[in-house]
Formats: C-alpha cells, structure tokens, sequence
C-alpha cells in the first residue's frame, strides 16, 4: 500500500514536469500590453462600480426622504 502511494506521488510529479515544459511565457512587449489592459479595465471597472454605487445612494436617499 505505501509503494502504490508512493508511485502515485512519483507519477504525480512527472506529470506536473512534463507540463511545466509545455508553458509558453509571454514576451515583454506582450506582457506590458497585458498588464495595462488589466489595469485599464481595472480603473474602468471601478469607476463603473463607484457611479452605480453613487446612483443608488442618491436613489435610496430620496426614497427614504
């Protein structure tokens, strides 16, 4: 029974190698281009959020008047 467990960890790590050979790491250029998308669409985001949030205040502020 520990031999079977200990093939399965084996096995287990053999693959993760096989896989981690497979990974294609993006270039510079590609990553900056990334990075700045997922910051605009963070800042986007945001501001989308904090103008609903401000609507719906304003909204639940008058109903509660």
């Amino acid at each position: 029974m520990a031999d079977s467990a200990k093939e399965n960890k084996v096995s287990f790590f053999d693959g993760v190698k096989a896989e981690w050979g497979k990974i294609i790491w993006p270039g510079k250029d590609q990553l900056t281009k990334q990075t700045i998308a997922v910051i605009v669409t963070t800042v986007v985001v945001g501001v989308i959020i904090s103008l609903l949030d401000t609507a719906l205040q304003y909204g639940v502020s008058l109903l509660s008047m």
